[in-house]
């Protein structure tokens, strides 16, 4: 736990906050500041800064968890669709420095449809090309 983390405070259960499921390795809540009707972090009890930190076996359950909570909330909620969104850094919209996934349930014409996008860029087949190059493995 790092002492200056309010991700960290929440998940140990000295901040209250409205906990939707809790196991040894995370803490689920309800956003504070929603997105949409059930709006939900993936908080993991202990201090990673962002997905760079990670473990990859901490990844997977994540995921796993993301899986099996967006389908109960489906049911409960009856939402017709789901964001997960996990922001790493600044310049990517991170705000609390405690890695934590959104599990955002999505409905149709809750007059959000266009808010989680960005400007799409048009790049040449060259830079493309260039790009695939940098990345493969």
């Amino acid at each position: 736990m790092k002492e200056d983390c309010i991700f960290c405070k929440i998940a140990a259960g000295e901040i209250s906050s409205q906990t939707i499921f809790e196991n040894e390795e995370f803490r689920v809540i309800l956003d504070i500041s929603p997105a949409a009707k059930g709006h939900a972090l993936i908080i993991p009890k202990e201090h990673y800064g962002n997905i760079y930190e990670l473990p990859e076996e901490m990844a997977a359950k994540v995921m796993i968890l993301a899986k099996k909570l967006t389908g109960h909330m489906t049911d409960v909620l009856k939402c017709d669709g789901f964001n997960i969104v996990q922001n790493n850094g600044e310049a990517a919209g991170q705000t609390v420095f405690h890695f934590h996934m959104h599990l955002i349930p999505r409905y149709k014409n809750d007059g959000n449809q266009d808010k989680l996008c960005w400007n799409h860029l048009e790049l040449s087949q060259e830079e493309m090309k260039e790009i695939c190059q940098q990345l493969r493995q």
